[in-house]
This record gives C-alpha cells, sequence and structure tokens, in this order.
C-alpha cells in the first residue's frame, strides 16, 4: 500500500507537468530567419483603416458594404500574380461571398494546400478595426509578401465573409463554405491559419486576462504578445507554428493546445470549420476580449491599434508558410 502511495506521488507531477507542457507546448530555442520580410507599416495601417472607416458597417444586414470590401479585396489581390477568384453563396435570400488569391501551383497539382484565412465581416454597425479589420489588412499584406517567393506547394488567401453572428457556427459562415470546398477537391490542408484580430497590444501590467482562472499563472499578465490557439489533439501543430513565428519575428509568441470545451474561445474563429474535417489548423490572435475590451463596441477604433507590432505578426506568419514549403 505504502509502495503504491509513494508512486503515485511520484508519477502525479510528473503527468501534470507533461500535461501543462503539451497545453503550453514551449520553445526552447528557436533559429532566426536571416531574411525577413518586409513588412509595409503603413499599409497594414491604410487597409486598416479602409476597412474600418470607409467601409462600416460591415455586418450581414448591410450586403452593399460587404461588397465594396470584397471589391477592395479582390482589387488588392488582383495586384499579385496569383490567381483570384470568387466563391458566391446565397443565405437566406441574399448573396454574400469569399475572396480567394491561390499563389503557387494550381491545387489540383498540388500535394496539399495552405490556408490563411480572415473573415472580413463585423459584428453589428462597429467599426470593427481589430475585428477584423487587423486580419484583412495582415492577410493583404502577406499576398504582396507571397508573391515575391517561390512557392512548391499551393497557398490560398482567403477573406471571408459571415464570421460573426448570427451565422457563427453555422453552415453560412464563408469559412464552412471554403472548408467544405477543399473537401470536395480531395487535396489534403497541410495547415490552415485563422488571422483574428492581431493589432490590440499593451504594455500595462495586468491588462492581459484569461477564460480560465486555472491557467492565468502559466501566462503572462501583460498583453505584448501574440498567441497562437490550438485543438489539444494538434498540439504538435501548435509548437511547429509557434516555433516559426518566434524565429521570424521580434514578437513575444505565447501558445495553447486545449479542449475548447474546457477552455472558452479556443474555437471562436473561423478555424472550427476545418476542424470540422480534422485538418491542422490554427488560430494567431491578440486574445480578442481577453485584452482588447473594446471588442464588439464602437471603441473598436483604427487608432488604437499597434501597426508595428502588427508587422511583427504578418513577419511570424510569412514565416510559418516559408517553413513549409
Amino acid at each position: 500500500m505504502k509502495k503504491a502511495l509513494f508512486q503515485a506521488l511520484i508519477l502525479l507531477p510528473l503527468l501534470v507537468g507533461l500535461l501543462l507542457f503539451w497545453v503550453k507546448q514551449p520553445v526552447l530555442f528557436s533559429a532566426t530567419i536571416t531574411d525577413p520580410a518586409q513588412i509595409n507599416v503603413a499599409q497594414l495601417e491604410k487597409h486598416t483603416r479602409m476597412l474600418a472607416e470607409d467601409f462600416a458597417p460591415r455586418d450581414f444586414a448591410h450586403p452593399e458594404n460587404l461588397n465594396a470590401t470584397a471589391a477592395y479585396i479582390r482589387a488588392e489581390f488582383e495586384q499579385t500574380n496569383g490567381r483570384v477568384s470568387e466563391q458566391p453563396f446565397v443565405i437566406d435570400g441574399v448573396e454574400y461571398k469569399n475572396v480567394i488569391l491561390e499563389l503557387g501551383p494550381p491545387i489540383d497539382e498540388s500535394e496539399s494546400v495552405i490556408v490563411l484565412g480572415a473573415h472580413y465581416d463585423a459584428f453589428d454597425v462597429y467599426p470593427a478595426a481589430d475585428d477584423n479589420a487587423s486580419g484583412v489588412a495582415g492577410l493583404l499584406e502577406l499576398s504582396r509578401l507571397l508573391d515575391g517567393v517561390e512557392l512548391h506547394k499551393t497557398v490560398q488567401l482567403v477573406a471571408y465573409t459571415l464570421e460573426e453572428p448570427p451565422f457563427f457556427r453555422t453552415g453560412g459562415m464563408g469559412s464552412a463554405q471554403h472548408a467544405t470546398a477543399i473537401k470536395d477537391t480531395n487535396v489534403p490542408v497541410e495547415l490552415m491559419i485563422s488571422i483574428e484580430m492581431i493589432g490590440y497590444f499593451s504594455d500595462e501590467p495586468n491588462s492581459q486576462r484569461y477564460p480560465i482562472g486555472a491557467i492565468e499563472w502559466l501566462y503572462p499578465t501583460t498583453g505584448n504578445f501574440i498567441a497562437v490557439i490550438g485543438r489539444f489533439d494538434q498540439g504538435l501543430v501548435v509548437r511547429n507554428v509557434k516555433q516559426s513565428m518566434l524565429a521570424g519575428s521580434n514578437l513575444p509568441v505565447e501558445s495553447i493546445a486545449a479542449p475548447p470545451n474546457l477552455v472558452p474561445g479556443i474555437d471562436f474563429s473561423d478555424h472550427l470549420n476545418y476542424w470540422k474535417y480534422d485538418y491542422p489548423a490554427v488560430m494567431i490572435t491578440d486574445t480578442a476580449f481577453n485584452r482588447n475590451f473594446a471588442y464588439h463596441t464602437p471603441d473598436d477604433t483604427a487608432d488604437r491599434l499597434d501597426y508595428a507590432r502588427m508587422a511583427e505578426v504578418v513577419n511570424g506568419i510569412y514565416a510559418v508558410v516559408i517553413d513549409l514549403q
């Protein structure tokens, strides 16, 4: 009895340590990319302000503004040498559309596809600069950067519509439409990255919160980092993305791989629709309402964002794609 108790006392801390290691996915060593991408910070701000100021409101009830946003994104994508298309679909009698840029070999000639996605719609009539004009701005800058390199695998950059309520978690989400279309091609998704709110940072103490108290002591209390969020059974995917981002940017990168039913927020974006097909998928985020308390309010404006640190996030995502080639 004493021997069994002793063994349990030894094994329990080890198991807890292994569990925490898997959840947090710490990276002890990371190489540095010697030739980082040349990010245009001014363009990031321009794109963000365009969506948040000129095209607002971008909610489902204003399809004319969503169409204008889609046309703007398409025009930017068409500045590249890639293949640009739209994916229209009808919800409640109204046509909405995803805008897609494909770089590298055509998907039907590729061994796999990498998907980078960001939703361009907004919640209610708010400017939604961080949520998610910032993600779209990053997507547009990535289109320019990736157009300038040789890609051996297909990369699709997708601007989604209808991520926000009332369509969230329904088949009406633009990402649900795209994930199903990808599944129908039978081409494996090597990685999907949802770029979801990448513009708000704070150096103030206690500016970072967490959805459950049990994990607060594992992570920083200052909101000056970017996060890689993934599913518990895809911990190694989270780790690889984190490692590439640390190598490709000068920004602190935190990560979590956890079950969505235990940690709220793990599946709060477009990546959840790729998980339905068991595709490797992560969310890159500033942690949304856990840091940016203007989330889903009129105060989510372009003036509050940090475009220099947004550029570092884009650098990190660029490094992930390059490492997968």
